[in-house]
């Protein structure tokens, strides 16, 4: 009985003084690709782009809305073997489209993966740096880690962002603009 007791008084004691050497902070790694100006270029670009496929895929849509319209309409004046080649046309027609709009999708998520895959292995020695020089233990991603609570003390997003822009700042400098990032943030 006394033995166990030792064993759980010392195990608690050592775990008491390691807690005492552990220092943590987190990021929130969404919230940084949002304000660096990197990102918000990087956004605003595949938005762009991702605006003028759906333009081409509306307008197509369109066009086999309005010739469904007149098959549709015209379908009783045509002979049933004409009719039904005009359908399986406009179905085919159809299917091509639903398969575009899918493909560009995908390639649409892939260029937003690698665009961002780029930015955060960017913040990835920012991090460690910040992390080093705080005498940080670990840093923990504030949304993918699980974490439910911590102080706003042990966020270094402001400061991860701040020093992205210096050492990454976004060529053609459009979107730098839309939402600068105050350099005299209070260090959290």
């Amino acid at each position: 009985m006394r033995w166990t007791l030792f064993v759980v008084l010392t195990t608690s004691l050592l775990a008491t003084g390691a807690r005492a050497d552990l220092k943590v902070g987190y990021v929130d790694l969404q919230r940084a690709l949002l304000e660096v100006s990197e990102g918000q270029s990087a956004k605003a670009k595949l938005k762009a782009e991702m605006d003028k496929k759906k333009a081409e895929i509306d307008a197509e849509q369109a066009r086999l809305t309005d010739d469904k319209a007149v098959l549709d309409k015209q379908g009783a004046m045509m002979s049933e073997e004409v009719r039904t080649q005009k359908f399986t046309e406009w179905q085919k027609r159809l299917y091509e489209a639903m398969q575009k709009a899918q493909k560009v999708q995908m390639e649409l998520a892939d260029r937003e993966r690698t665009e961002l895959k780029k930015i955060f292995e960017k913040m990835d020695p920012i991090i460690a740096a910040i992390a080093q020089r705080e005498g940080l233990t670990m840093v923990f991603e504030k949304t993918d880690s699980g974490l439910v609570y911590a102080p706003p003390s042990l966020d270094l997003t402001n400061e991860l962002v701040r020093t992205y822009n210096e050492k990454h700042p976004a060529k053609g400098g459009g979107a730098s603009a839309a939402k600068p990032t105050p350099k005299d943030a209070p260090k959290q």
